[in-house]
């Protein structure tokens, strides 16, 4: 069974780098490590978790909840990806 956590932790992946070496450098892991727990499935640490939101605090809600709120600025990276399209991104 795959962890919602580490589906969500893909998608930011997906939208925000170039891919699980240039994710692993940013949060510090080592990219086997990262790839493993895409490949099983299994939860992220609560350190890496931690470290993801302070990368990008814009994805916290919704990596932990999988809720957002767009008024405070708490996205997902879908929404992310449709206002990087129309030129209207949070960053």
């Amino acid at each position: 069974m795959t962890s919602e956590l580490t589906l969500r932790m893909r998608e930011i992946r997906e939208v925000e780098t170039s891919g699980r070496h240039e994710l692993s450098q940013l949060v510090g892991i080592n990219k086997k490590t990262l790839e493993s727990l895409e490949q099983t499935g299994r939860a992220p640490k609560g350190e890496l978790l931690q470290a993801v939101c302070s990368i990008w605090p814009k994805y916290t809600l919704w990596l932990m909840t999988g809720q957002v709120n767009e008024v405070t600025g708490q996205v997902s990276p879908e929404i992310e990806k449709a206002l990087k399209q129309t030129g209207t991104d949070t960053d």
